[in-house]
């Protein structure tokens, strides 16, 4: 998790981390890339979006393949077709994941700034329309 405040304290990185506005939690709802597409990018690591196919990589749901429906800034959780629970009405519901806990395998493009932000950070200029 990227430094929040200039103290090390954990209770003020705890603290700025739960009082972050939403222009930071976006930065913070961050997930790693595939090996395929951090050789093709050139990155490590991106916010995840909506639409983006991920893996779940720990937890009751690893392994788990799925397209992201949401994502949740304010509980710091994305939701991902598939993994869902039952309530105890018997309706399904999604399990809200950490981000830190997914592996982005496919990346959605659609975006001018996603595809400015990749070539800014990884400094690769391949073609990314996908």
């Amino acid at each position: 998790m990227a430094r929040l405040t200039l103290s090390r304290q954990p209770r003020k990185q705890r603290r700025a981390y739960y009082r972050a506005p939403l222009h930071r939690r976006q930065k913070l709802v961050t997930a790693t890339l595939s090996r395929e597409l951090r050789e093709k990018y050139g990155v490590r690591s991106l916010p995840v979006r909506k639409g983006d196919k991920v893996r779940i990589m720990r937890g009751d749901f690893k392994g788990h393949e799925g397209e992201v429906v949401e994502v949740d800034l304010k509980r710091y959780a994305i939701y991902v077709d598939g993994a869902t629970i039952k309530k105890a009405d018997g309706t399904p519901v999604f399990r809200p994941i950490h981000p830190s806990n997914v592996m982005i395998v496919q990346l959605k493009l659609d975006d001018k700034w996603r595809q400015k932000l990749i070539e800014r950070r990884g400094g690769k200029k391949e073609e990314a329309g996908e």
